[in-house]
Order: C-alpha cells, then sequence, then structure tokens
C-alpha cells in the first residue's frame, strides 16, 4: 500500500514532494516494524489459551474452546486496528502537508487495510483449523459460531470486487471534481486497481470456495466410506459455521448407524439372523398361522456323554455341533428357533415364507448329517425328526422381553418324530405330511407302526435311502 499510496494514486503536485515521500518512507518503515512487533504480541496473547490446551495435549475448557472457535475474528480484529491506526498516522503525517493529500492518502491505506484484514479472517481460519478440530472434538457446536458460507462469499465479493471499485469510483469522483489528472495517472491507476481484482480477487474467491468446499468434501468422502460399510469413519469437525454443524450431524448420524449395526450383530449373535432383520425392518410380528417344516435335532445318549467327559469338553463339542448346524440351516433358507439344551429347533418357511420349506428341510437335514458325522469324527451321534404342518408364527414374551417362535402341534410332533429315532434306529425320519410336500426326488423307505409318545395311534414314518 506504501508503493500503491506514492507511486499510483493520483495526488495533487506538491513543491516539496521529495521531503514528503522520504518522510513518508521513514514513518513507513518505523510503524510497520512496530505493528509488527505488537502485532506479533498482542496476536500471541490473544491466542495464549489455544495455545495451552494444544501444549498440554488436553481437552480444552469451554473459555479455551471459545477462544479457538473465535480466533480467526479476533486475529483479525488485531489487523484492523493496526491499519486503523495506520489511517490515522498517515492521514495525519501527509495531511501536514496538503489536506487533499492526507485524504487520499488515508482513503487508499483504509482499502489496503479492509483488503489485508479480510484476507487474515480467511486465511488464519485455514491455518486454525487443526486446532478448532481439536477444540470441537469434546463438544460439536450446536449452532454456528462464526460467519458462515454467505459471510465469507461477501468478504471474498468485497475483496475481488467492492474494494477495486471503491478505488475506481473515487477516482472517477475526485476526477469530475475538476481535479486535472493526466492520462498516465488516469490508465496507471485503473490498470493497477485492475489489476488487483483480478489476482486478489482471484485469491479471494479461491479461499472463500475452499473454506466452504473442503467440509462438504470431507463429509462427500465418509458417506462413500459409510455406503461401502464403514461405519467406524468420523469427519473431523473444524468449521465453527453451519458448515460445522454439517460435520457434526454427520457424525452423529454415523453415530446412530453403529449403534445399530452394533445392535443388529447383536441380534445376529442371540437370534438368528433373519429374525434380526425382520424385527428391525418391521419391529416384531405378530401372531399369525402359516405353514411351515420343523426339523428337531437333538444328541443321543448326551447325559452319558456329559457324565464321561469334563463339562469344559462337553460345551465345547456342543458348541462345534452347532457351528456346523446353524449356518447349514440358514444356507439352505431356514433359521434356528431355539436351542433345547443339546438339540434345536429349526423352521423353514417363517418368518420369510418359502414354498418350498420342506425342500430345504429335508437338503438341510441330509447335510447335517454329512457335515456333522465327517467333522466331529463320531464325538456325537444325532437323530433327526422332520415334520411339515400349520403353526403360528410371532412374538412371544411380555414385560419387555419377546423372542420370535413358533408353536403347535406340529412342533411337538417333530420333537416325537426324533425322538423315535431311537427305535428305529434312524439318523434322519420324516412324517407323512412332509413326506407329501416333498417332489418326488428322494427314495424313501417308510417305517410302518412307530408310536409317538403323547399320541394316540400309530404313524408310518420315512427315511432317505442311504
Amino acid at each position: 500500500m506504501f508503493v500503491f499510496a506514492n507511486f499510483v494514486v493520483p495526488t495533487p503536485e506538491l513543491s516539496d514532494a521529495t521531503e514528503n515521500r522520504v518522510v513518508n518512507l521513514i514513518g513507513f518503515s518505523v510503524y510497520l516494524g512496530g505493528a509488527l512487533v505488537v502485532g506479533s504480541l498482542w496476536g500471541t496473547k490473544r491466542m495464549r489459551a489455544m495455545r495451552n490446551f494444544l501444549d498440554e495435549e488436553r481437552d480444552p475448557t469451554e473459555a479455551e474452546r471459545r477462544e479457538v472457535l473465535l480466533g480467526p475474528l479476533r486475529l483479525a480484529l488485531v489487523n484492523a486496528v493496526l491499519w486503523l491506526a495506520a489511517v490515522v498516522i498517515f492521514g495525519a503525517l501527509n495531511t501536514s502537508y496538503d489536506g487533499e493529500l492526507g485524504v487520499a492518502v488515508a482513503i487508499t491505506v483504509a482499502l489496503g487495510g479492509i483488503t489485508t484484514t479480510a484476507f487474515a479472517y480467511l486465511l488464519s481460519e485455514r491455518v486454525l483449523r487443526a486446532a478448532t478440530a481439536k477444540a470441537m472434538m469434546a463438544r460439536p457446536p450446536r449452532r454456528p459460531v462464526v460467519p458462515g458460507v454467505v459471510a465469507r462469499s461477501v468478504i471474498a465479493w468485497a475483496l475481488g470486487t467492492g474494494v477495486p471499485l471503491l478505488g475506481l469510483v473515487i477516482v472517477a469522483i475526485y476526477t469530475v471534481g475538476g481535479e486535472d489528472i493526466g492520462r498516465g495517472e488516469l490508465a496507471r491507476t485503473v490498470v493497477a486497481l485492475g489489476g488487483i481484482a483480478l489476482v486478489f480477487g482471484l485469491f479471494a474467491i479461491i479461499l472463500a470456495a475452499r473454506a466452504a468446499a473442503d467440509p462438504i468434501t470431507s463429509v462427500r468422502r465418509a458417506i462413500n466410506e459409510v455406503e461401502g460399510g464403514n461405519f467406524d469413519v468420523e469427519v473431523p469437525v473444524y468449521d465453527a459455521s453451519e458448515l460445522g454443524l454439517l460435520q457434526a450431524g454427520f457424525n452423529r448420524m454415523v453415530g446412530g448407524l453403529r449403534e445399530r449395526e452394533r445392535i443388529r450383530e447383536a441380534f445376529g449373535t442371540y437370534v438368528d439372523r433373519d429374525v434380526a432383520e425382520h424385527i428391525l425392518e418391521e419391529g416384531g410380528m405378530e401372531g399369525e398361522e402359516v405353514e411351515v417344516t420343523l426339523v428337531f435335532l437333538d444328541v443321543r445318549d448326551f447325559t452319558g456323554f456329559a457324565e464321561r467327559a469334563p463339562a469344559r469338553e462337553v460345551v465345547a463339542t456342543l458348541n462345534r455341533m452347532f457351528e456346523i448346524a446353524v449356518p447349514v440351516v440358514r444356507d439352505h433358507g431356514g433359521h434356528v428357533d431355539k436351542f433345547v439344551g443339546d438339540g434345536l429347533l429349526a423352521v423353514f418357511g417363517a418368518p420369510r415364507p418359502a414354498e418350498d420349506h420342506a425342500e430345504r428341510a429335508m437338503k438341510a437335514a441330509i447335510e447335517l448329517c454329512a457335515r456333522i458325522e465327517r467333522e466331529l469324527k463320531g464325538e456325537l451321534e444325532i437323530g433327526i425328526g422332520i415334520n411339515s404342518g400349520t403353526v403360528v408364527a410371532g412374538s412371544i414374551g411380555g414385560a419387555g422381553r419377546l423372542e420370535f417362535s413358533v408353536i403347535g402341534d406340529a412342533v411337538n410332533v417333530a420333537a416325537r418324530i426324533e425322538a423315535a429315532t431311537r427305535e428305529t434306529g434312524d439318523t434322519i425320519l420324516i412324517s407323512e405330511d412332509t413326506r407329501n410336500l416333498l417332489d418326488g426326488t428322494y427314495e424313501l423307505k417308510p417305517r410302518s407302526d412307530v408310536e409317538l409318545k403323547g399320541k394316540q395311534g400309530k404313524v408310518t414314518l420315512y427315511t432317505p435311502a442311504p
């Protein structure tokens, strides 16, 4: 601005112009050195609270947090005060030579101060992002604390267009007022102000645009991570305007999704995944009659095995069997309704309907037998009973504790059929109802005159041929 005021701005002719420039140069040198020292010490003092918590690597207090959020504004204020002092000092200094000269210099310095102060704000916002993110990590903002997108856009306009245009308007007024300005001086002024508008205007627009775009870009990238299944992503909140609210709001949203996923995973551990998905999507299920196929699996002579083996080995062996059984049931479109001591009840056809529920159950039972025999190598012998029929499926329970289950006579019959495997010596037995639903691709051998506990009369059951 010293160069601009002395060699570009049109000024009245002075008899002692050389002396004026020397005096201005001395004043400029002294004031610039003093302003740098005062500004550095003053700015450092105003930001001391920020330095304290950063150096100590701890969470900021509320006062320190506010100090950081308002840091760019306070640093801009330091610049503004120093430039205002320059306006007064150099305006008065040049007024002593010529009143019009003093006014011209004061206006020139003021325009430069506006530009520099605005740049100081935009740049310090960018420089202080890391400290701002640290300050807002513990407690993100709930309302804007600093100027937002609109204010930054206005600042960029003022830097790139407003200040140079104001300079041109002042020169025009000065010319229209009757002052004799040479074509060379006028051209030099217009070119200089136009150059400032092009160079500093572009820089200001880039700063303002990046200040708005960077937080949005960080959120967009984080959204891509969430869409890819990464719920641990978090956006650093380094903006105290409405853009910071966007960043903080995204983090709260992802936190909710993360909690939902944690619940989903917990459901998937303690509740069958299909049932968990159904509960999360629809909030439960009212009781309704559905036709399903039930697979009841139980370990034979489990009491004897539990007496012979240590407790840890018993539990470990059972878990190995269930680790085989649960995925097999799920792979065939069923779900494990419940674990019953050393056995389990699997349901095909609920909660997600399946027309071929009997086929799915049969395939799952055959694969279960083969894999348990192969992988457990005879450590456990199992029996499987399969029955099809109508049951009531829904959420059962009360007082805040519910579970999805199926109830009905068909469930009891499946358990009785499994118990009959001990009498017939077969690993798999299926009921007449299930046999009627199969497509005929299985070779089934009948087991006639089988008594089912709790049922009158004898029934015919079937076992798949080896």
